[in-house]
């Protein structure tokens, strides 16, 4: 199931993955990592990361490693994160792994480090999270932005397992 070349283009194709930079290094075996570079314009006015730039890539590598297992039609169902340390570095590198899988959902394990310019790193986040299969009219669209409702023989979590 896993195509890194089609990751690589669906990460590409996200407005706010592009505005960060963002790439995808590793895609397969229930695993992802994605990084950034890290710039000015991603630190809060300490001069750390932003707390947000560090959920973002927990999230989309959280998803990312779930997408080698579910496939690209998901979303992220909830994720929480924890900050460890202030985020310095030269790059920032989210790596996620699957922890479980059913056929619609799976659950994941990420650690964001930070990379300095002697390629040390630094843990600085660690996040777990879940992703699940979406349906094509799941997914909103501009004339239903918040997407058709359930019902419940439409619910996909009635069909875990």
């Amino acid at each position: 199931m896993p195509d890194f070349e089609a990751a690589r283009a669906g990460l590409a194709s996200q407005p706010f993955s592009r505005l960060l930079g963002a790439r995808l290094t590793e895609f397969g075996a229930g695993a992802a990592t994605l990084e950034l570079d890290i710039r000015d314009e991603l630190q809060q006015q300490n001069g750390f990361v932003h707390g947000g730039v560090l959920a973002y890539a927990a999230d989309n590598a959280l998803t990312f490693a779930a997408g080698t297992v579910l496939g690209a039609a998901l979303l992220t169902a909830g994720f929480t994160i924890d900050y460890l340390r202030p985020a310095t570095g030269v790059t920032l590198r989210a790596r996620a792994v699957v922890v479980q899988a059913s056929r619609l959902r799976a659950t994941c394990r990420c650690e964001v480090y930070t990379v300095d310019g002697d390629g040390e790193t630094t843990l600085c986040a660690a996040a777990q999270g879940s992703a699940r299969v979406v349906r094509p009219r799941q997914v909103p669209s501009r004339d239903e932005p918040y997407g058709k409702p359930f019902t419940r023989n439409e619910n996909p979590e009635a069909d875990a397992g």
